[in-house]
Order: C-alpha cells, then structure tokens, then sequence
C-alpha cells in the first residue's frame, strides 16, 4: 500500500521560517513522498543546512525537516514520538479507507504539541528513549538518499516527470528565463562558429598539416560541449552539477588549445558564454505543480 504521508518541520533558531532553504525543503517533500515506498523504512535526505528524516510504518511515513546542529537521534526520536502518537488515535482500517488526509486534519495539535515539546524541553521521557534509538541507529543506521537519486526513483526525466495513475504530481523544470535565451542563443552561435572553423579545417589539414588534426578535435568537441550545455540547461539530468562543471572544464581547455587559432577577445567570449551557461544551468530548478491533494 502506497505511505500517507505526516509530515512537520522541526527547526531549532529563530526565522527559520524566512529560510531560503526550508521553503526548497518544503517543495521537496512532495517529491520525496511519492518515492518513500521504494526506500528502506528509515533514511536521511541531507541539505546544506536542513537534513530531512523519515520514517515508514504500517503503510504512513513520517517526515521531519531539522537544522543540521539538530541530533540525529533526536530527529528520528521525533519521529518514532510521533508514529505513537498517530497509531493511538487512528486505528490501520482508518488509515486505509483514506483517500485523502482530511481525516487525519486533527491530529496537526498532536504535531504542533509534541513539536514544541522537543523544541524547548527535549522532548517527553527523552532520557530513555533517546537511549534507545541511539542504540538501534548505531546498528540500524539510517540510509542516506541524495535528493537527485529520489527524483529519478520517482521516474523524472527529460525536465519532467512522467505522471503515473493517481500520482497527481508533474513536475517540470523552471521557466526559461529572458538571460536563459540570451544564454541559449549565445550557445548556439558559439557551437555554430566552432563546428564551421572545425568543418573548415578538414580539408586542410590532412593534406599539409598533421599538428592541426589537434586544432580540428578542439573546434569540434568545442561544438559538442555547448550542444550538451543546451541540452542540460533545457532538460533535466542527474548529477547535472558535476556534467555542467566538465562541460565548462573541456571548453576552456579546447579555447586554450586554440590560442593560436583565435585572439584573446574571440576566446575571452568563448568562455564567458560557457561560465554563464554553467551559471545558468545549475540556478535553474525544478518547479513542483501539483494539483494540491492536500498532504
């Protein structure tokens, strides 16, 4: 059976509502709940300042937004507080029968209670419990998941997720921005300039200059660089930083290769092109529309 999803934000420090990272948490959680059924029953999703932790049980997963100073133990006692608390006052053939989490709409003064509970006095019989999921985290340890490899579980590809039945979920890339076409049209001239001078250079080459076959691999892996560099900023991939990077690493390698070949000015546009596509591709995110099924 597919989890429900409870979910509430634990934070420690004030204004954490204001941040930047938490509202990207929160469209996150979406993502994540639909791909919860294929991950173990414990795992941690880490941020650069926020960590999510979730736990599945009895076909409702559970999901918590912490600080990274937050304890681990802490979060996922948290957690198992608060499966106790929901299986106490919804029985398995309630969860069963709802479609959608309206009926569980009351149990949000359970979440708020328990969670100001730990924010300020650690959390009820911490002492004892605390001990223990410490315990069964050091032999259970809880898989870490990257929020890349969630996305793709959840079957996104080609800047969009296929919606499968009753998933009532899409989600797509940003919109292309106006520095987004500047950026694409700018790609193309400079793919475009690269593969003429390549082609161009063929021909000669082979006949009088062996040294310049090297001058023809720059111009054309050139060319291919910023095809791909299009193609990662109109789609969406994984591990997208690490592809965007050595695209930008390749390119400014064939301009150096081609200093002889160019002037200062044609490679400084060159790789300015390339660094601001790379600025580009990793800003652009993906952007959830769902149709508000209210989890």
């Amino acid at each position: 059976m597919k989890p429900k999803i409870m979910r509430k934000f634990v934070l420690h420090g004030p204004n954490f509502e204001h941040n930047r990272e938490l509202q990207e948490r929160k469209q996150q959680l979406r993502t994540i709940s639909k791909a919860l059924a294929r991950f173990p029953e414990r795992g941690t999703i880490k941020g650069q300042e926020l960590n999510i932790y979730f736990i599945s049980s009895g076909g409702v997963s559970y999901m918590t937004v912490c600080h990274c100073s937050f304890p681990v133990a802490k979060a996922f006692c948290f957690l198992e507080d608060l499966r106790w608390e929901f299986t106490a006052c919804f029985n398995s053939t309630v969860v069963a029968l709802a479609a959608r989490p309206y009926p569980f709409l009351e149990f949000d003064h359970t979440i708020q209670k328990l969670k100001q509970q730990y924010n300020q006095c650690g959390g009820p019989g911490l002492e004892v419990t605390l001990a223990e999921v410490q315990e069964d985290l050091r032999i259970h340890p809880p898989q870490v998941i990257n929020l890349e490899e969630v996305e793709l579980t959840n079957g996104i590809a080609n800047g969009h997720m296929e919606q499968g039945p009753g998933t009532g979920q899409n989600l797509r890339l940003e919109p292309v921005t106006a520095p987004g076409i500047l950026f694409l049209v700018l790609n193309i001239m400079c793919a475009s300039l690269n593969v003429i001078r390549g082609v161009h250079l063929i021909e000669y080459t082979f006949q009088d200059d062996d040294e310049g076959i090297w001058n023809v691999v720059a111009f054309l892996l050139a060319f291919v660089c910023c095809v791909f560099q299009c193609h990662l900023y109109l789609f969406h991939s994984s591990q997208k930083k690490l592809k965007s990077f050595t695209l930008l690493t390749v390119i400014i390698l064939c301009n150096l290769c081609l200093l002889g070949m160019r002037n200062v000015w044609q490679l400084i546009f060159h790789i300015s092109v390339a660094s601001l596509s790379t600025v580009l591709i990793l800003t652009r995110k993906l952007q959830d529309r769902t149709n508000d099924c209210g989890v």
